[in-house]
């Protein structure tokens, strides 16, 4: 079997810490000239239509969003809004403390680093600005992919971009446009990101199904990875004296399989319950569903 090594990251919710839309929001829709509320269903609504980046520029995007919500501004309203919507996303977008250190330190264990997002004009415009931009090998970015989440097509491309296959890839997300399935189904390997801060988390088309893996803090990644490179411990081994605080409880598959790293399933097919690499599976009966 394959050893890990390469670490696909979502970026919002995952990377950062959740997002809610911030007062610039509206602020932007005033500057359009259309009701808050109004401008903001309209986003819902579109996002995955605009997160292709099948619209156009930002510019082109903006303008057609006015057009779903009925309105016309003039061209310097629009270029303004433009401008005030790539603040509002930027003021929404806070890094999480550990994001650098656990890319780091994956780094220095000498696995590849990439990131797979879904997202609008703006993400691309202000990434090169943060700390973690440096620690990345490969970026595909949806609105410049032409494809959106759970499409397999994403996530094998930057396991092309690196140069490995999907199975020695592991994809961690918070489960927003049901990105775990998606990377499972193209043949990676997935863990859910279940940290506190997400209860209030704006996502599209949750993964409320998931019950593989999941870690309550970035940084347990970390030690997954160790775990996995540890591989199994030996029978006459003492009980390990290493608990990650991410982790609540460490459940154990069949023998051999607590720290070991299980076959991906088959593209095209998603995973069953499974408990690895000292990572407890979420049960059925405390699926969370969150809606943006």
């Amino acid at each position: 079997m394959p050893r890990i090594q390469a670490v696909l990251f979502d970026f919002f919710g995952t990377l950062t810490r959740a997002v809610q839309r911030g007062s610039a929001h509206r602020t932007m829709a005033e500057l359009l000239g259309c009701p808050p509320e109004v401008f903001v269903k309209v986003l819902d609504r579109t996002y995955y239509q605009r997160a292709t980046g099948a619209l156009g520029t930002a510019e082109a995007t903006l303008r057609w969003v006015c057009e779903q919500a009925g309105v016309r501004p003039s061209t310097a309203a629009l270029r303004s809004a433009v401008i005030a919507r790539f603040r509002a996303i930027r003021a929404d977008t806070r890094l999480r403390t550990e994001a650098v250190p656990t890319l780091a330190a994956l780094r220095q264990r000498g696995l590849r680093i990439g990131l797979v997002s879904d997202c609008t004009h703006e993400l691309p415009a202000f990434l090169p600005q943060l700390p973690i931009d440096p620690l990345l090998d490969v970026r595909v970015l949806s609105v410049q992919f032409g494809r959106c989440k759970p499409d397999p097509e994403l996530y094998r491309a930057a396991c092309r971009q690196l140069g490995l296959t999907p199975a020695a890839c592991l994809y961690v997300g918070d489960g927003g446009s049901q990105e775990l399935t998606g990377a499972e189904r193209a043949g990676l390997h997935a863990v859910r990101l279940a940290a506190p801060d997400l209860a209030g988390h704006l996502t599209f088309n949750p993964d409320a199904g998931w019950t593989g893996p999941e870690l309550t803090s970035l940084a347990g990644v970390v030690d997954v990875i160790d775990r996995a490179d540890a591989g199994p411990p030996r029978m006459t081994d003492p009980d390990p004296h290493h608990q990650p605080a991410e982790v609540s409880a460490v459940g154990r598959g069949a023998a051999g399989t607590a720290y070991g790293l299980p076959e991906p399933p088959p593209p095209g097919e998603a995973a069953g319950p499974a408990t690895w690499w000292g990572v407890p599976s979420r049960p059925a009966d405390r699926r969370r569903e969150r809606g943006g």
